[in-house]
């Protein structure tokens, strides 16, 4: 039996409706949720709901039961990511489980991060692969909803893009994408453990987001790269909390240092097709 983490989230959901699609039988499919009111689908579909939390180590060990493959997703609670993380590693250790997934994040290198909640994605990793289980390990690129949502902003197509982020360059993939490759590896019995890089077939930078921005609306879109401290200025003038820009600033760093710019044909091969490229995942996403 398979047990899907973060079941109700975009990335779990997806991952266990492709399971589904592959001919995964609902009954070798575990979920962990923490609020077993938002899964009454999930059970609609003779899945197992088990309610667990990444905080709660006796949970954990309760949903853990019976269960022979694991896929991690990532925590969100960067406060407190690392300590939740090692208590679904720990908790599937003690159960025997006999493949832990992960998804991590698709970055170049450790030791040039500015990041650090990036580097936890590292962190983990190195956790998996010393406890001693097989493991997947699943590095997903900068999803293009964060930079199509949050990082262009609402006034795009008025005022263009206004970014720290030099010409960095990354291979932006669709979240959709990345799930259902992973759910198609899932589906298999693979676990030979392996580091899949989940990216596009290209790199792209923000003079490319503006071009497809400008070519899909009809309205020219530009790309100022701005210094960090010109950006940290304008961000607070329109509201935005020193916490957030504290988070936010080495994310672009680290965009501009080229740490998203991996490409593989890893992603491409998981999903047995060309990924979304990313003026059609623009399309998509803004609707135009």
């Amino acid at each position: 039996m398979i047990l899907i983490t973060g079941a109700t989230g975009k990335m779990g959901g997806i991952v266990i409706e492709t399971l589904l699609k592959n001919g995964i039988p609902s009954n070798q499919i575990a979920a962990l949720v923490r609020d077993e009111n938002k899964a009454a689908a999930l059970k609609e579909k003779g899945i197992d709901v088990r309610i667990g939390d990444y905080d709660n180590r006796h949970s954990l060990d309760k949903a853990m039961i019976g269960i022979d493959k694991v896929l991690l997703v990532s925590g969100l609670d960067m406060s407190r990511i690392m300590e939740q993380h090692l208590n679904v590693i720990d908790a599937a250790k003690e159960a025997g489980v006999n493949c832990l997934a992960y998804t991590s994040n698709c970055l170049k290198e450790k030791e040039s991060l500015v990041n650090y909640i990036m580097q936890t994605h590292f962190e983990t990793e190195e956790y998996i692969i010393s406890s001693g289980m097989n493991y997947l390990i699943f590095r997903n690129v900068l999803y293009m909803e964060s930079m199509a949502g949050y990082m262009l902003g609402k006034d795009v197509f008025e005022n263009g893009i206004h970014l720290p982020a030099g010409d960095g360059r990354v291979s932006y993939a669709l979240r959709s994408d990345e799930a259902e490759a992973i759910g198609n590896v899932l589906s298999t019995g693979e676990c030979t453990n392996r580091i899949y890089n989940f990216t596009n077939t290209r790199t792209y930078s923000f003079d490319d987001v503006a071009e497809a921005l400008s070519e899909l609306s009809g309205k020219p879109v530009s790309y100022t790269p701005l210094t960090m401290d010109t950006y940290k200025t304008e961000a607070r003038n329109k509201g935005v909390p020193d916490h957030a820009l504290e988070m936010m600033a080495p994310f672009y760093t680290d965009i501009a240092n080229g740490q998203g710019s991996t490409v593989s044909n890893d992603l491409e091969e998981a999903l047995g097709r060309k990924p979304v490229d990313l003026k059609s995942g623009l399309k998509l996403l803004l609707n135009l």
